[in-house]
Parts: structure tokens; C-alpha cells; sequence
């Protein structure tokens, strides 16, 4: 090797490679930042909280109930987490509707967790999601409206969402997952419209004034596994919407399922008990229609351990167990499963 070229390289290594170790040590690293009333955290404000995390970041908020509300945008992958929905409870300010905002226009927001804490409604808003990706709602406990629109990757899980005077979850032109989740006392228990796609997945939809789930305009649903209890009506397809509807269980309601001839349902091993009407075709009025009843629905008892007072659990003798591909029918399964039914 010729020395001048000798002589670069060495000089490359010694003013290089430790400017490449600054950089990667410059990478910053995911920090705790703490909300306290009471002035031991970081922050005793919400929202200054939030707007100082970046990417990685989590917000813990302790005990308490705080009187503020809370925008979450231009924000990517973080996670707020309160001390559990029975100890953080966020209560807003009284001249603002809703109490928190995850993205707005045109700002977004990209990967957010939320999860442990109760939030509280102003103007029958309790959470507004708009413009978003990658949204996740954990353990939460919402006392008014969900709404989301425009937003991509909803993922609400192990919620409690009631007590809105309007619908407990309305997404439009959105694409959301519900799973195990309790929406009860609402006006509508679960509204959907635009062109959205939704799955709801072990639901308990229960003493909703109106419907239960309604599916409308073009939106693309899957219902499996629900419980659709003592509710106006169970679940209504409407508009061009497409679905497909199995393994639910629609009981003590008015109606169980309402369709409507535009839109284009597929139901199967669905337990029809005790409604007023099973199945009606949509219209002005509304009217029976019997031969929309699939073949492998049931008319059964679902045998609840206790539905009067809302404990949706099958007994060990209901008969909804190994029903095509499900191995129990309804969202939440038997106390004891006989063990010949077993896997």
C-alpha cells in the first residue's frame, strides 16, 4: 500500500469512527415521564406531559382525577398509562366537548397506546380518534361517546364504553377491531358508517335503548362470538353493508336480527332466544321475515348463569358448546367445560 493512501485511511478511522459512535450514542433512550396532582411526577399537567414526549416514551399517570383534557397529535409510539380505570379518572373542563382527542386535523398521530384510566364525558363526548394510525384503547373505561374517523388500525380491547346519550362507539370510514369489550346504557350500543371496516369479537352489548350493533352505507363487518343482550334491538344491516355474522348469541331483545335487501348478510350458527321477533326485513314499516333464519341458527336457551343481573356466563349444561367451528357460542364461555368437550 502506498503510504499517502496509508495516511488516509488512518485519518479516516481516527476523525470517523468516533464521530460514528457520537451518532449512535446521541440515539435517545425511551424515558418514564410521570403526572402527579400532587407534585411528585414530572408533571402535574396532562397535556404539557404529552406534548414533551417523543418517540418510545411512555406517560404514567398516578392516582387522581384530573380536571383537564388531553389532545394526543403530531405524536408517534407512545404510550399513555394511567394507575387502573378504578384509580385515574379524566374528568376535561366544562367548555369543551370531549375530554380526550387522539389526532386532529390535519395533524395525525401514529402508534398510540392507551390503556388504565376512566375518562369522562363533556357534551356526551368522552374520546374522539381522528386522522390516525395504529390506535389501541386497553383497560379503559369510557363514560360517554367513542368516535372515531378516518383513522386506521383501532384497536379497542377490554374496554367498558357507556352511558352516552347517544351511541357508545361510532367510527366512519375507519378501520377498527373491537374485542372483549362492555358496551351497555346507551342510546345505540355500536354505530358504523362510510366506508369502514369492523370486526367485533366477544362483545357484551347489553340494555341499550335502540340496537345493539348497526351496520350501515357501505361498510364491511364481521360479527363473531357476541353477546347481544336485552338491547331494543340486537343487530341491524343496513345500506349496502356487507357481513358476516356467526357463533353470536341475541336474546331478550325486541328484535334480533333487522336487514335491510340492499345490504348482503351471511349468518350461521347464531342462537336466537326469547326476542320478540327474530329476524325482520327492513322498511317503512319493518316487517317478519322467518325464512332469512339461517338453518344452523338456534333457538335454545343459552342457559346464563344469571341475566337478570347482567352475568352473561353459560352454565355447564347450556347446550352451545362444539357448534360448527366454535366451541362455544356467545362471548364468554361456560364455567366448566364438561371434559369430553374438551380439546
Amino acid at each position: 500500500m502506498r503510504p499517502i493512501v496509508y495516511f488516509a485511511l488512518v485519518l479516516g478511522l481516527i476523525f470517523v469512527g468516533p464521530g460514528r459512535a457520537r451518532a449512535e450514542n446521541t440515539v435517545p433512550t425511551p424515558r418514564t415521564i410521570t403526572v402527579a396532582l400532587d407534585g411528585t411526577g414530572d408533571f402535574s399537567s396532562l397535556q404539557e406531559a404529552v406534548d414533551s414526549a417523543m418517540k418510545g416514551d411512555t406517560v404514567l399517570i398516578k392516582a387522581g382525577a384530573y380536571a383537564q383534557d388531553l389532545t394526543v397529535h403530531s405524536k408517534e409510539k407512545i404510550k399513555i398509562m394511567g394507575a387502573g380505570a378504578d384509580k385515574v379518572t379524566l374528568l376535561g373542563r366544562s367548555d369543551l366537548v370531549g375530554v380526550l382527542h387522539v389526532g386532529k386535523w390535519p395533524y395525525g398521530a401514529t402508534d398510540i397506546e392507551i390503556s388504565g384510566l376512566t375518562i369522562g364525558e363533556h357534551g356526551g363526548h368522552a374520546l374522539g380518534i381522528f386522522n390516525g394510525n395504529r390506535i389501541t384503547l386497553r383497560q379503559v373505561h369510557a363514560k360517554g361517546m367513542v368516535f372515531g374517523q378516518q383513522v386506521q388500525d383501532v384497536r379497542i380491547e377490554d374496554c367498558v364504553i357507556g352511558g352516552s346519550e347517544t351511541t357508545g362507539v361510532h367510527f366512519s370510514d375507519s378501520q377498527v377491531l373491537l374485542i372483549g369489550n362492555v358496551i351497555h346504557d346507551n342510546d345505540h350500543g355500536v354505530n358504523v358508517t362510510g366506508t369502514s371496516s369492523v370486526r367485533l369479537e366477544r362483545n357484551i352489548i347489553t340494555r341499550n335503548l335502540f340496537e345493539a350493533v348497526v351496520i350501515s352505507d357501505r361498510t364491511k363487518a364481521v360479527l363473531v362470538n357476541n353477546t347481544l343482550v336485552k338491547n331494543g334491538g340486537g343487530a341491524a344491516f343496513l345500506g349496502l353493508s356487507t357481513i358476516e355474522a356467526s357463533g353470536n348469541i341475541l336474546s331478550l331483545n325486541k328484535v334480533g336480527f333487522l336487514m335491510a335487501d340492499s345490504s348482503q348478510a351471511k349468518t350461521s350458527y347464531n342462537v336466537l332466544f326469547d326476542n320478540e321477533v327474530n329476524y325482520m326485513r327492513a322498511g317503512s314499516p319493518n316487517i317478519h321475515a322467518p325464512e332469512l333464519q339461517a338453518e344452523s341458527d338456534m333457538t335454545a336457551d343459552p342457559r346464563f348463569v344469571d341475566a337478570e343481573h347482567d352475568d352473561f356466563r353459560l352454565k355447564p349444561d347450556t347446550t352451545l358448546l362444539n357448534r360448527g367451528t366454535f366451541h362455544y357460542l356467545g362471548a364468554l364461555p361456560p364455567l366448566l367445560v364438561p371434559a369430553q368437550n374438551r380439546q
